[in-house]
């Protein structure tokens, strides 16, 4: 990583990120123009090689970047001192929507990194992916109590049933789009979807006086 770079001014520093994720995520690591990314950066011709060595050190750059920031500022909000398997969905969703909202260009591209492997990463940042992924199954399932399930009920195969209709639903978002750009999708009503299915859980699954 190019340390010039990370001695630029914070402002902007992110304006120049903020201007190469966005176009990463609406075209893709093969079609992105650096010469967009300067324009709408607002930077001189060349001055982004001055950063960057080539276009892959940039997107890998932008990698590791959006790693740091949805982990500190997604995963790192999470409580798992919420029990409640379906609450804590709920928790988990107003945090995914803020984070959203509060850092457009991170979760488009980070999305579109996850979406797609047509780019080849170095093996650290491959592990940091992973390694992203498998932490937010864990925040999800980890310390759930299960003594709010109905009691005429095999508690463990309900759960069961809840997590592979969840991630049944996730897995289904992911190949519907597969090969999409994330910032020209429309995910307000996959969050309206995401609550309904919660409620029917709740009624099905959980002790009346849970509901």
């Amino acid at each position: 990583m190019n340390q010039t770079f990370k001695n630029l001014d914070k402002t902007k520093q992110k304006r120049i990120l903020n201007a190469a994720m966005k176009e990463f995520a609406e075209n893709g690591y093969e079609q992105a123009s650096t010469n967009k990314i300067i324009q709408n950066a607002g930077i001189g011709k060349g001055t982004l090689f001055h950063y960057f060595n080539n276009k892959k050190d940039l997107y890998e750059y932008l990698v590791d970047y959006a790693l740091n920031i949805t982990n500190t500022e997604y995963l790192q909000h999470i409580d798992i001192d919420e029990s409640d398997f379906i609450e804590r969905l709920k928790q988990i969703a107003r945090i995914k929507a803020e984070f959203h909202d509060n850092n457009p260009d991170v979760r488009n591209f980070i999305g579109t990194v996850v979406l797609n492997d047509d780019v080849a990463l170095p093996d650290d940042l491959e592990t940091r992916l992973s390694n992203f992924q498998k932490t937010g199954h864990a925040l999800l399932y980890e310390k759930i109590d299960k003594s709010l399930f109905r009691d005429d009920i095999d508690v463990e195969k309900a759960f069961q049933i809840i997590r592979w209709a969840i991630e049944g639903y996730q897995n289904e978002l992911l190949q519907q789009f597969q090969g999409e750009k994330i910032a020209h999708i429309d995910l307000q009503p996959y969050w309206d979807e995401f609550y309904e299915y919660l409620d029917v859980l709740n009624t099905t699954f959980y002790k009346e006086d849970q509901t």
